[in-house]
């Protein structure tokens, strides 16, 4: 009762703190479940996430790429989030940096004025033993204890929604909650950043993408301290890009989409924040990319299945598209495959004719198909598709003419195999293969089988309910029944005290007559209640 009392404390003006905000920005309503999906709401939903910070711009960022989860103004209005932040005074810069360096702080010669200055850290450039030009990326003081009493609150307001609002528990915001705080987590400590970069490195190299090296020795959980890289952001490269020849930004767009789905679809580990700001290009057409706080992984079955998603579009096949979303998201079987291949055999034609204006739109529209009938996305794989949106964006800004899921054929190649008759024989004996270790152990199945079935020991086990819907109308007619006995009993129960003679009296006034009437009304109470749940469930 009396320990972390500081904690309760920090907790409860942080919570009153962010009640306010709702408050001011009138989205109060909608703890209490109410969903209002207006633009006035989707804005007011961001600046209110602006207005709580780190945490919360880092969730808007992360809610934005999910159009699977959340309507079109929602979705545009929470990508006009930034992570940028008024810089940090340089005393606490060198405080930091004094704690996590010590006697190593003397190697570098530090520039006061920050490059640049986001939410969890901001970036100065240093000379590292008066000779090699690095960057130290130091992380904000405070920023992990903030970060910890916002997820806690995060983490209470997503119950409060999935206890009173259907629509939040439908989505499983709680679920949402928890892999967003696992991601931020990984993100304040940055030796995962330096692992994340050793990681991806190799392929990136060789496939043309610089990526900067980094100093271990100089390097802690709140400090990085790495090459400094000279190239212009995309974002920001209107001019060098003007003055390239275009064949150089065909290059240059080009490297960069098959080395980031080299990852995506081969080597399983990628890089999931590739927005124009993370990407660096040089005046003959050099790339390379920063930040690698946010890394995605795919196992080998999601690689291949979003290997044969893309290798559909391209090749206009809506029947190979639905086994492969079937396989790829979360469902629970119920679904209507002939109507669904129709479906994506439409949107599949618009994106072949460019009628949806981008290759992404397909994702944005697949994933509003897959919501409405009741399949769930999951977290890898939406990071997967954040992760190929930013790059889509990135590389319109480096040559508009490259189309991405056209492209990628090549690259889902590799992960689904060659599609020629050589392929396809290759490709039928590793399932053979697969098959010679179900076939040693047959015999001693159909053996154990056969004894069990001989000597009455084999037993089947089924469950009737096993469906959510199914225990949910047998839990309905059961209160119905339950609730028309209560009723019955009250009624007949009253009737009975009421015409009894004789018992007590209170003023003049029967006691079984009292209690007659009170249990009268109830019944007929109960007997409403149980007509209302019979005409609701119909409804």
């Amino acid at each position: 009762l009396f320990t972390g009392w500081r904690a309760r404390i920090r907790r409860t003006g942080r919570y009153l703190q962010i009640m306010t905000i709702l408050f001011r920005r009138g989205l109060t309503a909608q703890l209490r479940g109410v969903m209002d999906t207006g633009p006035t709401t989707a804005e007011s939903v961001r600046l209110a996430m602006e207005d709580a910070g780190v945490t919360f711009v880092k969730l808007g960022q992360l809610l934005s790429t999910r159009t699977d989860l959340l309507p079109p103004e929602f979705t545009a209005e929470l990508s006009k989030l930034t992570s940028q932040a008024v810089p940090e005074p340089y005393a606490l810069v060198d405080r930091m940096l004094e704690t996590e360096l010590g006697d190593d702080l003397a190697r570098l010669e530090i520039d006061t004025k920050p490059l640049a200055s986001a939410s969890l850290a901001q970036v100065h450039a240093a000379t590292l033993d008066e000779k090699y030009q690095v960057v130290t990326k130091v992380q904000r003081t405070g920023a992990p204890e903030q970060v910890a009493i916002d997820l806690q609150i995060l983490r209470r307001l997503a119950k409060t929604l999935v206890r009173n609002a259907e629509w939040a528990s439908r989505l499983g915001v709680d679920e949402i909650v928890g892999d967003f705080a696992d991601s931020v987590h990984a993100e304040l400590d940055f030796t995962v950043e330096v692992t994340n970069m050793d990681s991806l490195r190799p392929r990136l190299v060789a496939g043309g993408v610089r990526v900067p090296e980094v100093y271990p020795d100089l390097c802690t959980q709140r400090v990085i301290v790495m090459d400094r890289f000279d190239g212009t952001p995309v974002s920001r490269a209107d001019e060098i890009l003007a003055a390239m020849p275009a064949s150089t930004r065909e290059q240059s767009a080009t490297v960069l989409l098959k080395a980031v789905l080299g990852q995506i679809l081969d080597q399983g580990l990628f890089h999931a924040d590739l927005h124009a700001g993370n990407v660096l290009i040089w005046p003959d057409g050099t790339v390379g990319l920063l930040d690698y706080g946010s890394v995605g992984r795919l196992d080998a079955t999601a690689r291949r299945n979003l290997g044969l998603l893309l290798w559909s579009v391209d090749s206009d096949d809506p029947a190979l598209a639905t086994d492969a979303v079937l396989e790829l998201l979360d469902h629970e079987g119920q679904i209507d495959e002939h109507d669904l291949q129709r479906k994506l055999g439409v949107i599949i034609t618009q994106v072949r004719a460019n009628a949806t204006g981008t290759s992404m739109a397909f994702f944005g529209q697949l994933l509003q198909l897959v919501l409405a009938e009741g399949m769930r996305v999951p977290g890898n794989i939406a990071l997967a598709l954040r992760s190929l949106g930013a790059l889509e964006g990135t590389l319109k800004l480096m040559n508009p003419a490259l189309e991405l899921i056209a492209a990628a054929r090549d690259q889902a190649r590799t992960v689904i195999g060659d599609i020629g008759p050589k392929g396809a024989k290759q490709q039928m004996a590793n399932q053979v293969v697969r098959f010679v270790p179900l076939v040693n152990h047959l015999p001693r199945r159909i053996n154990r089988i056969t004894d069990d079935l001989a000597s009455g020991r084999f037993t089947t086990h089924t469950r009737v309910v096993s469906h959510p819907e199914d225990r949910a109308f047998l839990t309905g007619l059961a209160n119905q029944v339950v609730v028309a006995i209560l009723a019955g009993f009250a009624v007949i129960g009253g009737i009975m005290l009421a015409v009894s003679s004789g018992g007590p009296r209170i003023d003049g006034f029967r006691v079984f007559d009292i209690l007659g009437f009170l249990l009268g009304i109830s019944g007929f109470v109960l007997a409403l209640r149980s007509v209302a749940m019979v005409y609701g469930r119909r409804t």
